[in-house]
């Protein structure tokens, strides 16, 4: 239990921190023998870091917990 805490400690302050980031993709749009052109996409990933601040929150809560039961 104590692992899953400190897991969700450092996954908590990422996400508080580091609040999104953007995934880039390619798509072939014309492919003519040797000539070819591609397209790239940036889609963008974000969350809210309230959800890392509950993350961080739990975390702490578990260590606590079975550092009593310790």
């Amino acid at each position: 239990m104590k692992n899953l805490g400190i897991v969700l400690i450092a996954v908590g302050l990422l996400m508080t921190v580091i609040t999104g980031f953007n995934v880039v993709t390619k798509k072939k749009v014309v492919d003519l023998g040797p000539i070819e052109i591609n397209k790239e996409e940036k889609t963008p990933i974000y969350w809210s870091p309230i959800v890392g601040g509950i993350l961080l929150v739990s975390g702490i809560a578990i260590v606590l917990v079975s550092r009593r039961k310790a």
